[in-house]
């Protein structure tokens, strides 16, 4: 007994006594409906949820030994639903009286299954409080964005107002303007009469003479400015009117789409109508005839009773010729003579009757046919009548369906918004994660630009640069075609030939407020002669759509602070400008350069300012003997950068028509103090246009030129050879064996935030200077310098301008 016992499945209380019997449905209903219990979801699952029965008839040998493993491993996958828990709580031992044994098996699976239970129940308690952890989070977010958006519209507000203000100064000072114009001007009519009094009484008559041919050209002059006027308004209102009719088309376009359908329907009603009223015309038709063929009826049994009637009177009559035949013999023949003529008659009218009858006969015949025609029309009309309520029916639930469809195509389009708007918070947050993850590890930045085909470059059809599609280097991606074989590249943004200007600052904008903010700021473009980088970093500054990165930079420093002055920040602002030629320093900003004394070399012996370069303890840069111009507004700046671009070395060479020859250097040094707490910050904005490189084969430089080149050359290899040194991590780096490097290492080794652009070349003929920036620019990308440290602290005021 103890061994069947053992080895026999325990019984459940939802199976019936001989176990063979399936469990009806409605005990086995998953979660849903009225009935359901809240758990977690089932796709989340490897499988799906087993019925709860299952769970009773899945035993084995060892169930009663081993109940711990056996919970542990089916809690994960066993759901119950409110149904199954109620019959738990309320099943009832079974078996006999004193069988112990079978009980006691029976209350250890009950008990199984209740720690099954149980542990459902705390999964799922668990996972609710998750998802509650989960809802207070994106609420904490939801509220953070909307108190940033607060602030940013305060902010918005009070610019507006200090436009408001900068506007109402502006109209005061034009009214007092006014006002003088004016006075001027009864000034000068006063003397004007005065001098008419004076003149001769002859040319009174000339005088009125001239001023009417005066008014006449002026009406005309006036005339011809209304007539102008009139045909500017005509031309206006005939585009306007061509926009209306485009605008016009366009929606009738949509309504003959829409109303395509409706015609149709309203076609086949049409149809259905027309059908409905022929058959009516039809039915009237018959009737009519009906109406008549009775008529006809009735006059003929009318005569038919005439002609009995006569009958009935000569039967009288020769009945009495009969009875007075024995009184009148005389008149025997006359009488004989008639009753053979009536009997003639009688013949012919009962032919006459017959005929009728048959005519009867005929016209019943046709009146039952025309019923028969008039009950099949019936029918047909009644089937005329349930296809127009199909019709109808058909109508109206195509205009719920083009309804409905309109419904999800307005909700499809405000998801599609929502999305995008998702999308674009989502590159943004991407942005400033991906700057502090860089920012945090110390890595130098690097965007790519590609300039666009030139028509010097020549038309060719290979194209050696291609963008890589996948999500992942989506915008962060080029690749490099040499000879069939591909060099995939992966930098931090990377900029097609098909980008502006604005869109280049708008990703550096992050990185030069951080300047305001008291960082060190450095931003270099590096690349081959001819391949963009005085375009990127200068552009043309007289449009405002080519401006470079220094010019844009600059304004949106200048808009900041402005903005910040209501916060109580105040700033101060100075810049230099130098570039380094043939390894020499000049100043850009030096009253001796511009006014062609070029007292800043010693060379051939000449005396002249030494300008050195110095590091102090704190990782700033100063250059002795540079001039400082302290700036407070976007114009200085701009005729500044104009002095510099006058002043700059450009020279001309077989790769480019205006290529610099040494490499610029703009330093903007920002203080601010804020009154409110007293807090002072110090920082600097570095931004350089280098020179580029290039090889002696095809730029055919000489004399000075290669001079130029050679200097260049080994300026920037003197640059690659510090990138390498700060890639392996060396312990010595060469940043004194040249002058940019020199002045470039609190920029390369120091806690400044540090930007380099890599502007690239399409032409194929530039694809080996190419392909050598770019691994040139992945090397800088992968070196790590020092955690950007923002500068709080107090420092005495000097002249000397720091270089970050």
């Amino acid at each position: 007994m103890a061994s069947r016992n053992q080895n026999r499945p325990p019984r459940s209380p939802f199976t019936k006594k001989d176990g063979n019997e399936e469990v009806p449905l409605d005990k086995r209903r998953r979660i849903g409906g009225a009935g359901r219990m809240v758990g977690p979801p089932v796709s989340s699952r490897g499988r799906g949820r087993q019925a709860f029965t299952e769970v009773n008839n899945r035993q084995d040998v060892t169930a009663t030994s081993d109940v711990g493993s056996g919970e542990g491993s089916e809690c994960g996958t066993v759901e119950f639903t409110k149904e199954e828990v109620e019959a738990l709580l309320n099943e009832k031992l079974k078996g006999k009286k004193f069988d112990l044994k079978g009980k006691l098996e029976q209350m250890t699976e009950l008990i199984k299954r209740l720690k099954l239970c149980i542990k459902w129940f705390q999964q799922v308690e668990q996972n609710h409080v998750l998802e509650k952890e989960k809802l207070q989070s994106s609420m904490e977010a939801v509220e953070k964005k909307c108190i940033d958006t607060e602030l940013e519209m305060k902010n918005k507000v009070e610019e507006l107002n200090v436009i408001i203000l900068d506007l109402r100064k502006t109209i005061s000072s034009l009214e007092d303007r006014v006002a003088k114009e004016e006075s001027d001007k009864l000034d000068a009519i006063e003397c004007h009469k005065k001098e008419k009094e004076a003149r001769v009484a002859g040319e009174k008559l000339q005088a009125s003479l001239s001023a009417e041919l005066e008014k006449i050209r002026q009406e005309k002059s006036a005339a011809e400015q209304k007539a102008a006027s009139f045909e500017d308004m005509y031309k206006r209102g005939q585009e306007y009117n061509v926009s209306l009719q485009q605008y016009n088309g366009k929606l009738q376009k949509d309504n003959e789409t829409i109303s395509e359908s409706l015609k149709r329907v309203e076609k086949e009603k049409l149809t259905i109508v027309e059908n409905l009223s022929n058959l009516r015309c039809h039915n009237k038709a018959l009737q009519d005839q009906l109406a008549s063929f009775k008529a006809s009826q009735d006059e003929v049994i009318k005569q038919k009773e005439s002609l009995s009637n006569e009958l009935r009177c000569l039967r009288v009559e020769l009945q009495q010729v009969r009875d007075d035949r024995d009184r009148q013999v005389t008149q025997v023949q006359a009488l004989t003579a008639e009753v053979l003529k009536f009997k003639e008659f009688t013949g012919k009218s009962c032919a006459e009757l017959d005929n009728l009858t048959i005519k009867l006969n005929a016209l019943e015949e046709t009146c039952s046919s025309q019923r028969d025609q008039i009950r099949t029309l019936q029918h047909q009309l009644t089937a005329a009548n349930e296809k127009l309520k199909m019709a109808d029916l058909s109508a109206s639930e195509i205009r719920t369906e083009y309804e409905g469809q309109k419904r999800i195509i307005n909700e499809l389009q405000d998801r599609l918004a929502d999305t995008e708007f998702q999308l674009l918070e989502g590159e943004k947050l991407r942005k400033k994660l991906h700057n502090t993850i860089l920012e945090l590890k110390g890595n130098i930045r690097v965007f790519c630009r590609v300039r666009p085909l030139l028509p010097d470059d020549g038309v060719t059809e290979a194209t050696v640069i291609a963008y890589p599609t996948s999500t992942e280097a989506l915008g962060r991606g080029i690749d490099l075609i040499q000879s069939g074989q591909k060099y995939p590249f992966t930098f931090d943004k990377v900029f097609s030939h098909e980008a502006s200007q604005q869109d280049v600052f708008i990703e550096i904008s992050q990185l030069v407020q951080s300047a305001l903010d008291g960082y060190k700021v450095c931003i270099f473009a590096y690349g081959q002669t001819g391949s963009g980088k005085t375009y990127t970093m200068m552009g043309r500054p007289e449009t405002p759509e080519q401006k470079g990165l220094i010019p844009r930079s600059l304004e949106q420093i200048f808009q900041a602070s402005q903005s910040l002055q209501v916060q109580g920040w105040k700033y101060k602002m100075q810049a230099s400008m130098l570039e380094i030629y043939n390894e020499t320093i000049r100043d850009l900003l030096s009253t001796t350069r511009s006014s062609g004394l070029d007292i800043s070399r010693t060379e051939n012996g000449v005396p002249g300012k030494q300008y050195t370069i110095k590091h102090d303890v704190n990782g700033n840069t100063h250059v002795s003997d540079l001039a400082i111009v302290d700036v407070c507004s976007i114009n200085e700046i701009s005729s500044l950068l104009q002095l510099a671009a006058q002043s700059r070395s450009v020279g001309r060479t077989q790769m480019n028509e205006q290529s610099s020859r040494s490499h610029l250097v703009f330093t903007l040094r920002i203080s601010g103090v804020n009154e409110n707490t007293e807090q002072q910050v110090q920082g600097v904005l570095n931004l350089i246009d280098l020179a580029g490189s290039e090889r002696l084969s095809k730029s055919g430089s000489t004399g000075d030129r290669l001079k130029e080149t050679q200097a260049i050359n080994k300026s920037l290899s003197s640059l690659a050879d510090v990138i390498f040194a700060l890639a392996k991590k060396e312990d010595h780096v060469p940043f004194r064996n040249s002058k940019l490097t020199y002045l470039l290492q609190p920029c390369l080794g120091g806690d400044s935030k540090t930007l380099m652009f890599v502007n690239i070349s399409p032409d194929p003929s530039s694809i080996g200077e190419s392909l050598c920036s770019l691994r040139f620019a992945a090397r800088v990308n992968s070196c790590e310098i020092g955690i950007p440290r923002r500068q709080t602290t107090v420092r005495p005021t000097d002249n000397r301008l720091s270089y970050g």
